[in-house]
């Protein structure tokens, strides 16, 4: 997974908005990484197109990297119909497409992750789990590509 299009790196973006499907897994999963790879002064959200529902997994593949979602419920785009944003990182088809859909209010940047939904994944838990993680490493390899100063 690499960003479709990155903008100039020292053109770096104060707020930045992760967005997917329900917020349940790849968004909440790549603010969590990206609060523990970049500066504080990035202001970092994440939103789904509608809330779903927490998923265990997300916690046990970011446990393992001693990081942790808190107490945090995933929250659709309209819980944050008050903040605007400099980058929208779009991880799924149809969130990316909202997002365009959204810069035509608001003045932000839309960058394109594709990032597979490890939800499709069946068969043992050992199986599943390491989609998880496969998406938790792409997701910090490109946070940390993208936002490399």
């Amino acid at each position: 997974m690499t960003p479709d299009r990155m903008p100039a790196k020292e053109r770096a973006p104060r707020s930045v908005l992760f967005l997917c499907g329900m917020n349940a897994i790849r968004s909440p999963m790549a603010e969590v990484l990206a609060r523990s790879l970049l500066p504080r002064d990035i202001f970092l959200a994440s939103a789904g197109l509608r809330a779903g529902e927490r998923d265990p997994f997300v916690d046990a593949v970011l446990a393992e990297k001693e990081l942790t979602l808190g107490e945090r419920l995933p929250q659709s785009i309209e819980d944050l119909a008050d903040t605007n944003f400099d980058l929208i990182i779009t991880l799924s088809p149809e969130a990316h497409h909202r997002a365009l859909e959204m810069t035509r209010t608001i003045a932000a940047e839309v960058e394109y992750w594709p990032t597979m939904d490890p939800t499709v994944v069946s068969g043992t838990r050992d199986r599943i789990i390491e989609a998880y993680r496969d998406v938790r490493d792409r997701l910090a390899t490109a946070i940390a590509s993208r936002f490399e100063r």
